[in-house]
């Protein structure tokens, strides 16, 4: 193979760096990735662009005398000339590592993707035909209503390529949208924000959403001060999502096991079969959930609590981690599983909360005599592992509900909560819709969440900053 290897096909590249191998085993990931942005600031659109780039993984695996190692290297923007030294790190790193712990053989090859040698999928501008034209509608009336619109929207594809030397031969297209927009009053002096999760922007609304802004605004006229404590709380499905993306990220089986997270039982063991909700709660993922489809296989470009390198290509199936308000999955991979004695439960790359309520946010807030409702959560911080308590603040509008409706804006608050906690003094789920996370969006996207209303959220302290 000679020439720039960004001109070549992914999939030559893969079957390329497992020929070169000389290790036992050997795993190659090469994500091609392609993305397209607008941003905009004051009612006018300011940037935009396109990218392109590739990064390989290369996967070594060495049995020695005492167990077999692994060696783990990856790179941007290889060029064939650089091709053979990325397999060579990967193998001297595998020959110069200690026994892998969550060693084990390589996935058997199984199904290979149809379309593993056809070209990558890329996104273009063109992603925003129709949601551009909407966004200059959208900045008319808002210039027109006294208000100024910033915000971004950003789109990527990315495909994945992965191949080992046990024939495994798999592809994945991820599309993957945000949407996040922020209205302000000239003075600066109020701001509201709402953001959207898409795979295409084409059912993103700009319109709509600077309507929902106005509204907020106009709430944001009359201040009001509390004080810190405890208070009635209706948090927004983006807010769930923020907290319970924290505790499927916290939900590693061995940790557990261990001693060490919230889902640790006193005296040994793990929370599995015990009660989380008195609500019909059911928090689960699935690789083919409409509108959330992720990657059907594992794929895991390192090892670490909760995945393992070793499990690449292991296919995915949808999983409750937490069925009708009891604890179910604990997440595992095939190492994990083995020492904890639980089911095999690799991460996925979506969430759902399922809690079987119809009612939208807004009638809700109709029926709450007197309560908080809030925005976003952000800057959200781990505090005490063992309960899984958090803190952060909130941001961007918090209101004061009185009989059924929004009577002003009061000041922003720190909280400190465990969203397990929070699961078991939850009142009420409304009816689950996709979600944009907002503190964790550069992570993960795919979420799909309920509201949830929490009789004493705890708002530890009057936050002045945000």
């Amino acid at each position: 193979m000679s020439g720039a290897i960004r001109s070549s096909r992914p999939h030559e590249i893969v079957e390329r760096a497992l020929e070169l191998s000389t290790a036992d085993g050997c795993v190659v990931i090469a994500d091609e990735q392609s993305s397209a942005n607008l941003r905009w600031a004051g009612n006018a659109l300011t940037t935009n662009g396109v990218t392109r780039g590739r990064t390989l993984t290369v996967i070594a695996t060495v049995d020695g005398a005492r167990g077999t190692a692994s060696g783990v290297v990856s790179r941007a923007a290889v060029t064939a000339d650089e091709l053979e030294p990325l397999v060579r790190a990967a193998e001297a790193a595998a020959r110069g590592a200690g026994p892998a712990e969550d060693a084990g053989p390589l996935v058997a090859a199984g199904e290979v993707s149809g379309n593993f040698t056809d070209a990558p999928v890329e996104t273009t501008s063109a992603v925003f035909a129709d949601f551009a034209p909407a966004l200059g509608e959208a900045f008319a009336r808002a210039r027109a209503g006294g208000r100024e619109l910033y915000g971004f929207a950003n789109h990527e594809l990315t495909s994945t390529y992965l191949g080992t030397s046990t024939g495994v031969r798999l592809r994945h297209d991820q599309p993957n949208g945000t949407l996040e927009l922020n209205a302000k009053s000239p003075d600066r002096t109020r701001s509201a924000w709402a953001g959207r999760a898409t795979r295409d922007f084409k059912d993103v609304d700009p319109g709509a959403l600077d309507a929902e802004l106005a509204r907020r605004l106009v709430w944001a006229e009359r201040k009001i001060e509390l004080p810190a404590g405890r208070y009635e709380t209706l948090l927004p499905p983006t807010a769930v999502a923020d907290l319970l993306i924290y505790q499927l990220w916290s939900s590693a089986a061995r940790d557990a096991v261990e001693g060490r997270t919230v889902f640790s039982r006193p005296g040994g063991g793990t929370r599995v079969g015990e009660t989380l909700s008195p609500l019909p709660l059911t928090l689960r993922s699935d690789p083919s959930e409409p509108g959330l489809e992720s990657a059907p296989f594992v794929i895991a470009h390192a090892s670490g609590d909760d995945a393992s390198v070793f499990d690449n290509g292991l296919p995915l199936a949808p999983t409750e981690w937490v069925r009708q308000g009891t604890l179910d999955r604990l997440v595992t991979t095939r190492h994990s599983a083995a020492l904890t004695g639980l089911p095999v439960a690799p991460g996925i790359g979506n969430l759902i909360l399922d809690g079987g309520g119809e009612r939208s946010l807004e009638e809700m807030v109709a029926s709450t005599s007197r309560g908080l409702l809030l925005t976003c959560l952000w800057y959200i911080r781990e505090v005490d592992p063992a309960t899984l308590l958090l803190t952060g603040l909130t941001r961007d509008g918090v209101y004061l509900v009185e009989d059924g409706e929004v009577v002003g804006e009061v000041n922003n608050f720190r909280f400190n909560e465990s969203p397990v906690d929070l699961l078991s003094r939850a009142t009420e789920a409304g009816r689950t819709e996709k979600t944009l996370p907002r503190e964790w969006g550069d992570w993960f996207t795919r979420a799909a969440m309920p509201a949830l209303r929490v009789p004493d959220f705890n708002m530890s302290s009057v936050s002045r900053g945000v």
